[in-house]
């Protein structure tokens, strides 16, 4: 068996990165400034690609401009109290370190970041953090996204445009290659590469309701798991405060944290600014987690609105201050709920976010798998239990920075190892194998029910009981259901169906990931609420939950923390 006999199509490349948002094409910006041969696969479009594009934030840089008393030190101790003291805090180092010389970088590629009069960069207040978040107006991932796009094709690194890795290939342990389903054309493609940067982002849809893209399945941890690689965290999922909760069929869209930064309020359906009691210094900017708690607790206990959320009204503000601040935003919210956020409030209520727990890496981003390196949201341990608001465009920024040069200095160091044909044909096997399977159940049923099972018991609150309901729903999927899962065949350009059938699997790995880690963290902590354990336990639990494959079974075991730099008060 040769490999163009398994393979429609058979490319070579030196490092090969798999995601298309900010961390994906900064990776392979960097890895082509160290003359080896790169290759950029999207499993969206490519201009439009991730959720970069749909940030509205900015980017936490610790310069001083909005507060003389920031700096990274500070930044530093922000965002390991923010995360419980259960970061990484060599990546924490590392992030608030860098970040400001990323900043200067993103200007010289045309990021220009708004200033005040004087010059100087005008920062917000995330919530539980100083005024360091730069802005670009609400429409930041945009800009980001524009020019880094503009900066790939200006440099000429192959791009792979709706191209769906599915799984990677190793020779002896160690990264050889990958497989692709290519969208528009319904072929597989080999990759023979020296290295992969992992970079697909979060896997919100594995919930009902959540702010990501549709293409956040969790592929990139699901691969790695197979392959060997460790997970962090996994637990340690957010949940935005402030998703929509009206309209029932928009529910989950994110609304930005910058209206609660330029003032908005959070009213229960008393008129009272609830937040008083949970976090009566910081208020509506307190840390996400206990935004979205609190929330929680005042729709359970009957003080929500009638469809199920809070209010953020921010009508109080002068409209010239959120036309400026927020006028996209403003625009977005009117079209979606036919509410102009100016002169009354709108209904919310948290949507799953962001995945602070992923592949474990090291700061370099390699991972235990030679040849595997992680970048952007894949990545666990640097935000900890929760992540503050601007932290993740610093972490695509930085941690993608660093991927591409570690990629590429590795490839430099090795040699192409063989590509089994046989394993390529096991692929193919598989994602072919979901095309016209009798009696078969379409991907949609199944993946709402996995949506709906997760937000019902593995979401903002979770209990023993909810947990082990979720892991049996889970388990009979992944036993009864998954091997009926199918499309008709036919025709296989642009077969979505197809693609959301085999993104079931990853779905239903990630999820697994999350309800296990979520059964073993007996505690409280950051985004992780237990009803059954309260109380976050600095004694028992300052730990890692790790997650690994070990023969063929998910094994989840701890492992201290390193208090390297900060210490929990009276540890």
């Amino acid at each position: 068996m040769k490999l163009h006999e398994v393979a429609d199509d058979v490319v070579e490349t030196d490092v090969l990165v798999v995601g298309a948002g900010a961390a994906g094409l900064l990776a392979g910006i960097k890895a082509d400034d160290m003359n080896v041969d790169v290759a950029i696969c999207s499993k969206g479009l490519f201009r439009k690609s991730g959720a970069t594009v749909m940030s509205t934030g900015g980017m936490e840089v610790a310069i001083g401009h909005g507060d003389p008393t920031d700096n990274p030190d500070v930044h530093f101790r922000d965002t390991v109290v923010g995360g419980e003291y259960i970061n990484d805090q060599r990546l924490v180092d590392v992030l608030t370190r860098e970040a400001v010389e990323r900043l200067v970088d993103l200007e010289r590629m045309g990021i220009v970041f708004e200033r005040q009069e004087d010059g100087r960069l005008f920062q917000f207040a995330p919530g539980g953090a100083h005024a360091r978040v730069v802005i670009l107006g609400d429409l930041a991932g945009s800009h980001y996204m524009v020019a880094l796009n503009r900066e790939v094709m200006r440099r000429n690194i192959r791009v792979f445009e709706e191209v769906m890795i599915t799984n990677l290939l190793t020779t002896n342990g160690a990264i050889s290659g990958a497989v692709g389903l290519d969208i528009k054309k319904g072929e597989l493609i080999a990759f023979k590469t020296k290295a992969v940067v992992l970079a697909t982002g979060g896997a919100g849809q594995i919930y009902r309701y959540t702010s990501n893209p549709v293409q956040n399945t969790g592929d990139g941890r699901a691969m790695a798991y197979r392959v060997g690689a460790e997970l962090i965290d996994m637990e340690m999922v957010q949940f935005h405060p402030t998703g929509l909760a009206y309209p029932p069929e928009r529910r989950g869209t994110l609304v930005t944290e910058a209206v609660r930064m330029i003032g908005a309020y959070l009213l229960n359906n008393k008129g009272e600014r609830f937040m008083k009691r949970y976090d009566p210094q910081r208020m509506e900017l307190a840390k996400r987690d206990v935004v979205a708690r609190a929330i929680c607790t005042e729709v359970r206990e009957g003080r929500g609105t009638e469809w199920g959320g809070v209010y953020l009204d921010a009508s109080h503000i002068p409209e010239d201050v959120i036309e400026r601040r927020l006028g996209v935003t403003r625009r977005k919210i009117l079209f979606l709920t036919g509410i102009d956020l100016a002169k009354e409030p709108i209904h919310v209520y948290p949507t799953c976010h962001y995945f602070m727990g992923g592949v474990r890496a090291e700061p370099d981003c390699s991972t235990k798998v030679p040849g595997l390196f992680v970048a952007g949201e894949e990545m666990g341990g640097v935000h900890g239990a929760n992540r503050l608001g601007g932290n993740s465009i610093t972490t695509l920024i930085v941690f993608g920075w660093r991927a591409g040069i570690s990629a590429a200095k590795y490839a430099k160091s090795v040699d192409y190892k063989p590509l089994d044909p046989s394993e390529v044909a096991k692929e193919r096997d598989r994602i072919f194998g979901f095309l016209g399977r009798k009696d078969y159940i379409h991907p949609s049923k199944v993946r709402r029910e996995l949506q709906e099972v997760m937000w019902d018991n593995v979401g903002i609150v979770r209990t023993e009981e909810s947990m082990k309901k979720a892991l049996g729903v889970i388990e009979r999927m992944r036993v009864q259901d998954l091997p009926k899962v199918g499309v008709p065949d036919g025709s296989r350009r642009y077969r979505m169906d197809w693609v959301e059938a085999i993104e079931f699997e990853n779905m239903l790995t990630v999820a697994e990931m999350v309800t296990r880690a979520a059964m073993f963290r007996k505690e409280s902590r950051g985004a992780h609420v237990r009803d059954d354990y309260p109380q976050k336990d600095n004694k028992n639990w300052l730990v890692h939950t790790v997650i690994k494959k070990v023969d063929s079974e998910m094994k989840v075991w701890s492992e201290p923390v390193e208090l390297i730099k900060l210490k929990p008060p009276n540890l």
